[in-house]
């Protein structure tokens, strides 16, 4: 009997996570859209300074998004290279800064392969949920003996590991199904696997840890 996971084909791999990209966009793109509407009403002349500040910080929120999901979700330029670990902080404090959550970055390496980059950012996103009431998400990235270790301990308030995350890093399938939240984390697994690589997660002391190999390739 084939796994689970098997069912989930490529066309529908690449629709729920254009589902998920265009989820993230939803909220700054509307506020954009909604402090234009402010400029071609004479009625709120009053507005237009609150609505030029929105303009500003939906279009920000926007930016920082797409530059985010372009390098997690997507080939982030398509030849083979190194991120610099400077950049990988960058592109999570762009989406994150105004978490409830702290994030604490204290990857020792100057910079990661692609894949590795790649599955960072994407538990990122996942260290993120785990703690929704806030907290602190510490990152570490080390490599040794041409393999790299990712370990991102997330500790707050109702901290929480959903089964489901469990299950999908590790390539199965959720019992009721792949939708747009659940898809992520088993591309992270998945991402992970093709690099030869593995990633999982685990909730114990009021933490949630996130750990994951991947060999370097150079």
């Amino acid at each position: 009997m084939s796994a689970p996971s098997m069912k989930l084909t490529a066309a529908n791999l690449a629709a729920l996570l254009c589902a998920r990209i265009c989820h993230d966009l939803v909220s700054p793109v509307g506020a954009l859209s909604a402090a234009l509407e402010v400029f071609d009403d004479d009625d709120n002349l009053d507005m237009r300074d609150d609505a030029m500040e929105l303009i500003k910080l939906s279009a920000g929120q926007a930016s920082a998004k797409l530059q985010f999901l372009r390098l997690a979700f997507g080939a982030g330029g398509s030849a083979p290279g190194v991120i610099s670990s400077e950049e990988l902080k960058k592109l999570s404090i762009g989406v994150y800064e105004d978490s409830r959550a702290d994030l604490v970055w204290s990857v020792s390496e100057d910079g990661l392969d692609k894949p590795s980059a790649r599955v960072l950012l994407n538990l990122v996103m996942l260290a993120f949920m785990a703690v929704p009431r806030g907290g602190e998400i510490v990152v570490n990235a080390d490599t040794a003996n041409d393999e790299t270790v990712i370990k991102l301990e997330c500790t707050g308030l109702k901290a929480r590991l959903a089964e489901s995350v469990v299950k999908t890093l590790a390539g199965a399938a959720p019992e009721d199904g792949f939708d747009g939240r659940s898809v992520q984390p088993f591309y992270t697994g998945m991402i992970a696997r093709e690099a030869g690589g593995r990633v999982s997660a685990n909730f114990a002391d009021e933490t949630v840890t996130f750990t994951a190999n991947i060999p370097v390739h150079n």
